[in-house]
């Protein structure tokens, strides 16, 4: 059985949720989208618990039932059957209380927000940036198995498919959770589509995900900040941009820059841009604190250094494994189209322990 504290905790969030979820019914859906949003955000993380809780009540409930049933019966046979039943729910029951340990675990609150998600080619050259462009593919697929959605911001194209630099947003309540971890350098080992001599390249490529934030997550002043325009690149033809509607946004303290010219108009642009400098300037406030935290505590996975290698897909021997957790996965070709779920999985449980 679970100790008060834990029983509190659940009660407390199932109160929670129920309380949002009577507000989201009475609240006006054509006019406050933010705090819809917001309600929806928070009654994400708080659904696992309240799942969790409802079973455990309904498995407690049948396993005293059960009890009173067998003190009353006289049938052998019958007392026999439910005796067999009872040792399954408790058996449940058991299971059910590890995990819901595990779900008792503080998340970050941030992890039910949009991800914004940056890919650049590193070592390697045109290798590099062909890579990019597959690992593109693959965190695409795994998030439309996971129900989210893209959103291109920024993306310089290459020969083969590939990309000299991707920037997106990935939409969907909880992006930020399943993509987190993706942040550092991946490393890959395979005979490039550009190699005549057969010969087994090493190319590097870096990501970078942050949180989506809104204006009321982190204030960044007018005046530390310059907006630039010019014309979007495109293909040409009838598809090219004849005005200045992409954007460069400029933090000019910390000098990060941010630019869109996948949106639709300028002013589109300009809030992608916006959304792109909240979350650097935002991690790059987090790195700092980091680094102060690090000097006392390694981190669970990886430092949370951008330059740290953690990953390597090596396509000869069809493996990946990830540095941070010593987990190697023999199955390369399943997760370049997107089978994720072990690797996100075992980074999330490792955190956790």
């Amino acid at each position: 059985m679970l100790n008060e504290k834990a029983f509190n905790k659940l009660n407390t969030s199932k109160k929670r949720y129920d309380e949002i979820q009577q507000q989201l019914v009475t609240i006006d859906t054509s006019s406050d989208f933010k705090k819809i949003a917001k309600l929806q955000k928070e009654q994400s993380l708080l659904s696992d618990k309240n799942d969790a809780f409802a079973k455990y009540e309904q498995l407690v409930n049948d396993i005293s039932e059960l009890k009173e049933i067998i003190s009353s019966e006289t049938d052998s046979e019958m007392i026999s059957e439910f005796k067999t039943q009872q040792k399954e729910s408790e058996k449940a029951l058991s299971k059910l209380e590890e995990d819901i340990t595990e779900l008792l675990i503080d998340r970050d609150p941030m992890d039910a927000n949009d991800c914004v998600f940056e890919i650049k080619g590193a070592a390697g050259g045109d290798e590099a940036n062909i890579f990019v462009g597959d690992l593109y593919t693959m965190y695409t697929k795994y998030a439309e198995s996971q129900n989210l959605k893209i959103e291109i911001l920024d993306a310089e194209e290459t020969a083969h498919n590939g990309f000299k630099h991707l920037n997106m947003i990935i939409r969907g309540i909880g992006a930020y959770g399943l993509f987190k971890f993706e942040s550092g350098v991946h490393r890959v080992q395979r005979v490039p589509a550009t190699e005549t001599a057969g010969r087994v390249h090493t190319s590097t490529a870096t990501v970078a995900t942050f949180p989506e934030l809104e204006e009321e997550d982190i204030a960044i002043s007018p005046t530390d900040i310059r907006i630039d325009t010019y014309r979007s690149g495109g293909k040409g033809g009838q598809h090219a941009n004849k005005t200045d509607s992409a954007v460069r946004i400029t933090h000019l303290p910390s000098g990060i820059v941010a630019q869109s010219q996948e949106g639709r108009s300028q002013h589109h642009n300009r809030d992608l841009a916006m959304t792109i400098l909240r979350s650097r300037v935002f991690d790059l406030q987090q790195q700092t604190k980091m680094k102060d935290f690090n000097q006392q505590r390694k981190l669970a996975v990886g430092t949370g250094e951008r330059s740290e290698k953690i990953r390597t897909y090596n396509y000869p021997q069809n493996r990946v494994t990830d540095h941070r957790i010593g987990l190697t996965i023999k199955k390369l070709d399943r997760i370049m189209t997107g089978d994720l779920d072990e690797i996100v999985k075992s980074l999330n449980s490792f955190e956790n322990e």
